[in-house]
């Protein structure tokens, strides 16, 4: 027996400090949710989180340009609703001008209304969204993913002078001129219904583009708690296992501490 080397408490207390290391890893788990609490714990699952993570913000981003660029579309389609009213009122108009029974006074008035309309219309090309212009015709280049490749082409509108809106120079002031401003004011429609009608196809591609996104996003989502996230059931078992490891390691220790004590009943 010696007392200058006490090996059962060197390995009571290396005992208890692995249980008392993995016990604050537990406690620390249950508290933040995490399994990796530093690199340590799992290098290569951390850089696997941290790739997800990133992405995830990414696809984000994306989603966001996506929801603008929508918002974009939904604001031409707004404007071009109110188009759609000064066109069908100018219809209107172009064929009542037509009417023999009507004077040329008659027909001034009508025309006033028209040029008014027209004009309303041509304004519009000058509508921006958050310094973007609306209708200068342009087709836009959405970014419908994190690594911007295959951008969706946002087909534009065109309003303004030398458009088939351009109706300023269509003059009701005779039944000849009425006709000509009715044929074409019925090409303005026909390009309306087409132009509302691109504007739906990119309204409606373009949320599919922001639907897949959210897709993807809740799968790397799920990815990443499998390699981050604490099984909270199975990390309230180890931290009961190593509490008690704790509490038994420590008197154990305080047992074998006590051990070279004997030596004194051999001395007395």
């Amino acid at each position: 027996m010696v007392i200058n080397t006490n090996l059962s408490a060197q390995s009571s207390a290396y005992l208890l400090m692995q249980s008392s290391s993995q016990l604050s890893k537990s406690l620390s788990r249950l508290s933040s949710g995490s399994k990796i609490i530093s690199p340590a714990d799992d290098s290569a699952g951390l850089a696997v989180s941290m790739n997800l993570v990133a992405e995830m913000g990414e696809n984000t981003a994306a989603q966001n340009n996506i929801g603008n660029a929508i918002s974009f579309n939904q604001t031409q389609d707004g404007y071009l609703q109110q188009v759609s009213s000064a066109l069908d009122r100018m219809s209107e108009l172009s064929v009542q001008a037509q009417d023999v029974t009507k004077s040329d006074g008659d027909r001034s008035l009508y025309q006033n209304e028209f040029s008014t309309l027209a004009t309303y219309i041509n304004n519009l090309a000058n509508q921006q969204f958050n310094g973007v212009t609306l209708f200068d015709g342009t087709t836009l280049s959405v970014s419908v993913n994190s690594d911007g490749s295959n951008p969706y082409s946002n087909v534009g509108v065109q309003l303004g002078n030398g458009s088939v809106y351009d109706l300023t120079t269509q003059s009701l002031a005779t039944t000849g001129g009425s006709v000509t401003a009715l044929a074409a004011v019925r090409a303005a429609i026909t390009q309306l219904a087409t132009d509302r009608g691109h504007l739906g196809a990119n309204i409606e591609t373009l949320t599919d583009y922001s639907n897949q996104i959210s897709t993807l996003n809740n799968n790397l989502s799920a990815a990443n708690s499998q390699i981050m996230d604490v099984d909270v059931a199975q990390e309230s078992t180890n931290y009961a296992k190593f509490n008690i490891l704790v509490q038994t390691g420590t008197a154990m220790l305080a047992q074998a501490n006590a051990l070279p004590q004997t030596v004194l009943k051999l001395l007395s």
